[in-house]
């Protein structure tokens, strides 16, 4: 009878106090509004109840929140949400060289300013040093340092004597390490190789600008392979496609997800076949609207052709959005030194994406993309405290996405913002 006893208990998820975490680790916080998923109605005046580093309960007004429960008073009286994920980050600015052997102090400010500042729990890194990013990666969770968790794709593959023109000032020691494989078996040893050391995922150059309109083209074998190879290891492919014609190779080739829209060429269109092609086939879009400002004002473009330019890539969204499909948010951060993404959200609303499209893009579509959607995306009990506090609702100004006075991951306050005026730090 006892053991009966003890497996309902267990079953229930514990009875005896020795089971419950530490006080340390049960903590409430509270919030003018809540939302729960995009789909689902937003609860005002709600409390969640963290404990262990996942989300034991959430409630509103009508419900009483447990009492004798430490508050997170520095993060109360917020829009809560889920936490956030970045879909397109790299870690290559030279404040994260050498990530294994600098101190704390140098890598948490800018670690912080580039991600958890804004309410990034989990980024993707799409194109670094791999050794430097997974140097980072076990700082962060053997908790030396206080970041998201970071997805990476290892060393980016460009075509067979392919290096786009923008990346040719690299120095020489680093040009000669990236992957330029010449044959599918190439390819897929450098997956496997990139695998073995810490990646989730493979990123495709299937087409690179070389400079005076001139495209150098993954070929079909080389990509498939490594299309392949990708799948049967687990990851999910990511690719670069630069222009339509590259976006119709990937989406032949099976990919998982576009980093970008397209604006080579000018006045660059997604034919209503080619969108209706991608959503069936399930490729995801990283829009990267607020990149091709960022990129076309550094070359000089005059302010009317730029704005053009990016609407036509707002474009793209809207037609691919409106089709039914999967939109992630991602910002290129990293290569773009502009580390603030609220011109990203006006762009992705500007193209007309509504609040909960974009809280989607940031929450439960990339958590179902990464296979991680049973313990995040969600503001669920049972589910990974991943939490977002926002200083006002998104749903009436896209603004306030970026408006972020705390981010938690998996229980833990990982920034704060100081409730005076000034530039956010971490706690």
């Amino acid at each position: 009878m006892k053991q009966v006893v003890l497996l309902l208990c267990l079953a229930a998820a514990g009875c005896a106090s020795n089971q419950r975490p530490a006080a340390a680790d049960r903590w409430l916080l509270t919030g003018t509004r809540l939302y729960v998923a995009p789909g689902e109605p937003p609860m005002d005046n709600a409390w969640v109840l963290v404990s262990g580093g996942r989300i034991e309960a959430v409630g509103s007004a009508s419900v009483a929140p447990p009492t004798g429960v430490r508050r997170a008073e520095a993060c109360s009286g917020g829009v809560i949400t889920a936490g956030f994920q970045n879909s397109h980050v790299h870690f290559t600015d030279p404040a994260f060289a050498g990530a294994a052997g600098r101190s704390r102090d140098e890598l948490q400010p800018p670690l912080s300013q580039m991600t958890t500042r804004f309410g990034f729990t989990t980024v993707v890194d799409t194109g670094s040093d791999p050794a430097n990013t997974l140097a980072l990666r076990q700082r962060i969770e053997r908790g030396e340092l206080q970041g998201p968790a970071i997805l990476t794709v290892g060393a980016s593959l460009y075509p067979e004597n392919g290096i786009p023109f923008y990346l040719r000032d690299l120095p020489p020691a680093v040009l000669q390490q990236l992957p330029q494989p010449a044959t599918a078996d190439e390819a897929s040893a450098i997956i496997r190789e990139s695998f073995e050391h810490g990646a989730q995922g493979t990123k495709l150059f299937v087409a690179t600008p070389q400079g005076r309109g001139e495209i150098r083209r993954m070929s079909a074998d080389v990509t498939r392979a490594a299309v392949t190879e990708t799948r049967r290891l687990g990851g999910l492919v990511m690719v670069h496609p630069t222009d339509p014609e590259g976006v119709s190779a990937a989406v032949e080739a099976g990919v998982d997800i576009l980093v970008h829209t397209t604006i080579d060429p000018p006045k660059s269109t997604w034919s209503a076949e080619l969108v209706g092609q991608m959503v069936a086939r399930h490729v995801s879009v990283i829009p990267t609207l607020q990149l091709w400002g960022y990129e076309l004002a550094k070359a000089d473009v005059p302010t009317h052709v730029r704005d053009g330019i990016v609407a036509d890539a707002e474009r793209q969204l809207a037609a691919f959005s409106s089709a039914g499909g999967q939109v992630l948010f991602g910002t290129d951060v990293g290569y773009m030194a502009d580390l603030d993404p609220t011109e990203e959200y006006v762009l992705m609303a500007h193209a007309g994406l509504t609040p909960m499209q974009i809280l989607a893009s940031l929450t439960t579509a990339p958590a179902a993309r990464w296979s991680a959607a049973e313990r995040r995306g969600r503001v669920k009990p049972g589910f990974d405290a991943d939490l977002v506090v926002l200083d006002g609702d998104p749903a009436t100004d896209v603004r306030r996405f970026a408006d972020v006075k705390c981010t938690v991951r998996a229980g833990r306050e990982l920034f704060v913002r100081p409730p005076a005026s000034g530039d956010p730090s971490s706690p």
